[in-house]
């Protein structure tokens, strides 16, 4: 067996599913059932067994792919939750295009276990460039509302800019080591060093929705919430984290990357957490939170626990993904993402009680799967200093705002407006996926048993960090804190968000704007100055030279007018003196060469004529005669 067989196996499918066309909902449930199942399948025996692969193209070039004990957690992880999220895909999203959409999230998948079961950076870009091209496909699927295909191409764009740090990592490891393997990072000194380390940081950055990065994550929600749920909780976005808590033993050699690696995830996590207690949008709340939980991983392998980043980033997506789909499920019932026009409680009470167990992980409520991984990035904050694991509580304390006021607003009780109204109820088929993810959130509850999450982190190959009983109690007051203003908000303050200053400052804080002010203008301005530079500068050399051609070959013309006309003439007059001449002197000419030829000829013969007597001594005569004159000629000769 080979460890190609795990990303090109959903690969290949998802392309032949996406060419296929649609189909019923039946037909594309069961492919997608069992294509991801044959995948999560082949990850847990890879995992199991340690497979491995290389594929060679030259002396220099070569692709490889090995598990460790961190890409093979994330490697069973991203097709488990994808199989459950592109089963409800199949059951709820529209039909229209529905096989592309199949198809082109298992192919999401399978770009993504290419991202994860890579051993070097040269298989990696390969598969995050992937990635970055299924996102933009899936975030534009509705592709004939042309705003969705704007915000595709911004997210797009936005990614493709970080993309850029990776590929200068690329080719500053090659230049050092003449390799692309991972191994070679911990070998590198100096700029080298630096531009590896800090491209990888950037390209991380840009594909986790870390500042400035961010506000691509809002016009990501474009797509459909299926789309948004895979991207957020096991592919694109989890990218990011993965990638850093996978090489960061070699990355933090680099000067200052622990540090810069924290500034990013406390001050991603902090506004993150701020944006979503301010969010009306239900998916654009969940976005943010994604971006403040991210930014949590940074922390941890900031602070130097990778194998905690790597357990919140599994932990995360069995939480996230359900919030998503369950939002997608309320958001088609109103019409509408409006948190404050949604409290659909009662209305779909299973789908509100499965959102629930998956809330109270994103709130970090203690016995949650949720709230023990992010006590064990408090704790390894703590380990940096006490002032980071403070802020991280206050980070925590946020998510415990938003994730309470989204429950309470998407799917409360009903209030006197919007308790008449009649909500079509989901179909077991399109519960079925979040009920699956909901189990998986219930199940890592287990964590909170230390045999648990000692095993846990031992499979992850790493230690969990010692925290204080204080730190421990400082943060389940912050999430108390936490759940209590959310209950606040929504009492008191049940719209916020939706207009007003809070509106502006829900979208990242004005990031949007600044972004365009300081970069999207000024290079438009760019574009159009060398466009018209182009036009009336560069052009001028071709246009003039094109004028003094047309000029040139005006007078060309005119004069070769004149001067042929000037030719035919001379020319007429010359045949015709020619032709008088010829008429004079031709006949004489041309009748006294043959006749006079013809006389010298006869002449001639005459006198030939004469040497033949037949007698033979004047034969020998000749002879004799013509061996002296040879004989004199060579004399003169010598």
């Amino acid at each position: 067996m080979t460890l190609w067989l795990l990303p090109l196996l959903p690969f290949i499918a998802g392309i032949t599913i996406a060419t296929m066309g649609d189909r019923s909902r039946a037909w594309l449930g069961t492919l997608a059932i069992v294509v991801l199942g044959a995948t999560l399948t082949l990850a847990l025996l890879a995992a199991a067994q340690g497979w491995s692969a290389t594929l060679i193209w030259s002396d220099t070039i070569r692709l490889s792919a090995e598990f460790m004990p961190i890409s093979a957690a994330v490697a069973v992880m991203v097709p488990a939750v994808a199989l459950a999220v592109t089963f409800h895909a199949t059951q709820h999203e529209e039909t229209r295009g529905l096989g592309r959409l199949t198809g082109l999230l298992i192919v999401f998948t399978g770009a993504m276990e290419l991202v994860v079961v890579a051993n070097d950076l040269l298989t990696l870009l390969i598969g995050w460039e992937l990635i970055g091209a299924c996102s933009w496909a899936l975030i534009s699927h509705k592709w004939r509302e042309i705003e969705n295909t704007h915000s595709g191409l911004y997210a797009f764009l936005m990614t493709r800019f970080g993309d850029l740090g990776l590929f200068a990592a690329v080719m500053a490891l090659f230049a050092a080591t003449g390799s692309f393997d991972y191994a070679g990072i911990a070998t590198l000194q100096g700029p080298l060093q630096w531009i590896v380390a800090y491209g990888i940081l950037l390209s991380a950055a840009s594909k986790a929705g870390q500042v400035p990065f961010a506000p691509w994550l809002f016009r990501a929600m474009a797509g459909p919430s299926s789309v948004s749920a895979l991207l957020h909780a096991a592919t694109l976005v989890a990218a990011g984290a993965y990638i850093l808590a996978r090489l960061q033993p070699s990355l933090t050699l680099a000067p200052g990357f622990g540090a810069t690696t924290i500034a990013i995830g406390l001050a991603t996590a902090l506004a993150g957490g701020v944006i979503g207690v301010l969010q009306n949008h239900a998916k654009r709340l969940l976005a943010a939170s994604t971006s403040a939980q991210l930014g949590f991983m940074f922390v941890a392998v900031g602070a130097g626990y990778p194998g905690v980043a790597a357990l919140h980033l599994i932990v995360h997506a069995t939480f996230k993904a359900p919030l998503f789909l369950s939002a997608g499920l309320a958001g088609s019932a109103i019409g509408s993402y409006r948190l404050d026009q949604m409290r659909l409680g009662q209305a779909m009470p299973f789908i509100a009680g499965l959102a629930a167990l998956a809330t109270v992980g994103l709130a970090g409520l203690p016995v949650t799967g949720g709230g023990w991984s992010k006590e064990e990035v408090v704790k390894a904050a703590e380990h940096a200093g006490f002032w980071l694991a403070l802020a991280v509580m206050i980070g925590g304390g946020l998510s415990a705002a938003y994730a309470t006021r989204f429950q309470l607003l998407a799917f409360g009780r009903c209030d006197e407006d919007n308790c008449d109204r009649e909500v079509s109820v989901p179909s077991w088929p399109e519960t079925l996926g979040i009920a699956i993810l909901a189990v998986m959130t219930l199940a890592l509850t287990m964590l909170w048993f230390s045999p648990v999450a000692d095993a846990a982190a031992a499979t992850l190959g790493s230690l969990l960090p010692k925290g204080t009983a204080l730190a421990f109690s400082l943060s389940l007051a912050f999430v108390a804190t936490g759940v209590a203003g959310g209950v606040y908000l929504v009492r008191h303050y049940p719209a916020l968000g939706a207009t007003g200053a809070a509106a502006a400052a829900s979208d990242w804080l004005g990031l949007p704007t600044l972004i365009t002010v300081a970069v999207v203008r000024p290079v438009d301005a760019l574009a159009r100055a060398a466009a018209w530079a182009d036009d009336h500068v560069i052009d001028a050399g071709p246009r003039g030279v094109a004028v003094l051609g047309r000029r040139g070959s005006t007078f060309i013309a005119a004069a070769d007018n004149q001067v042929v006309d000037q030719g035919i003439r001379w020319t007429a007059v010359f045949g015709d003196w020619l032709a008088r001449v010829s008429d004079r002197f031709g006949e004489a000419v041309s009748d006294g060469i043959p006749e006079g030829t013809a006389r010298l000829t006869g002449m001639i013969g005459h006198d030939l004529r004469r040497l033949q007597t037949g007698f033979s001594h004047r034969y020998y005569a000749y002879i004799i005669g013509g061996v002296f004159v040879v004989v004199a000629i060579l004399a003169a000769g010598a």
